[in-house]
């Protein structure tokens, strides 16, 4: 895994080149990715609204606050990511100002599509679910531990979702559930998982 891990570095993006980079594939009416279906291009472009709303000052609780002013170690976040996942939308913007308020952390994003073989060493439920991030130490590239794809209670609504018997209500209904949960949270389930996995690393 150390090869593939060097190659995803080597080809990964800090997060404004990311950005710019969906941006102009949605300009050309496109999105990552081999699936390139209304609806994909549909939630890519929601996701780039949410990303936006998500890019300002951000509202870091006093837990993570305290994370940031003690985090000892160094480490590198390597994220698997789309544009058009709507998890991802919710929580790379956090991690970029993680990112970007710690010295300590340097975020670096690839393609789930384009990584796939790396992906599958961090399946969830036997699913290439993302985001994942991957901590890694800085110097020798060495996996750390993951987290992801997503927080304790929006991993329950998608399992509710993917296991509820037909017939269900459309992915579009599911996907607005999910989101107005991550409205409503404003990002705390996220930044208390990831404070406590960090001091579990840290410590």
């Amino acid at each position: 895994m150390k090869e593939l891990i060097q190659k995803a570095l080597a080809d990964s993006r800090p997060y404004p080149e990311y950005r710019q980079f969906l941006t102009k594939l949605l300009a050309t009416g496109k999105t990552t990715g081999p699936n390139q279906s209304e609806l994909y291009l549909k939630i890519a472009d929601l996701n780039q609204s949410r990303m936006d709303r998500l890019d300002k000052k951000p509202r870091f609780i006093p837990e993570t606050e305290a994370l940031l002013s003690e985090l000892k170690g160094n480490y590198t976040l390597l994220v698997l990511t789309e544009g058009w996942c709507g998890d991802a939308a919710q929580i790379v913007p956090f991690l970029n100002h993680l990112d970007e308020a710690s010295d300590k952390l340097d975020l670096r994003l690839i393609l789930r599509d384009e990584y796939t073989e790396l992906m599958d060493n961090f399946l969830t439920d036997g699913g290439r679910s993302i985001p994942k991030v991957i901590v890694l130490n800085p110097d020798t590239n060495e996996v750390l531990g993951d987290w992801g794809p997503r927080p304790t209670a929006a991993q329950k609504l998608s399992m509710d979702y993917k296991y509820k018997p037909e017939p269900k209500e459309d992915y579009e209904a599911h996907h607005a559930e999910v989101h107005t949960w991550y409205a409503r949270d404003k990002t705390k389930s996220t930044q208390a998982e990831l404070v406590a996995f960090f001091r579990g690393l840290d410590g």
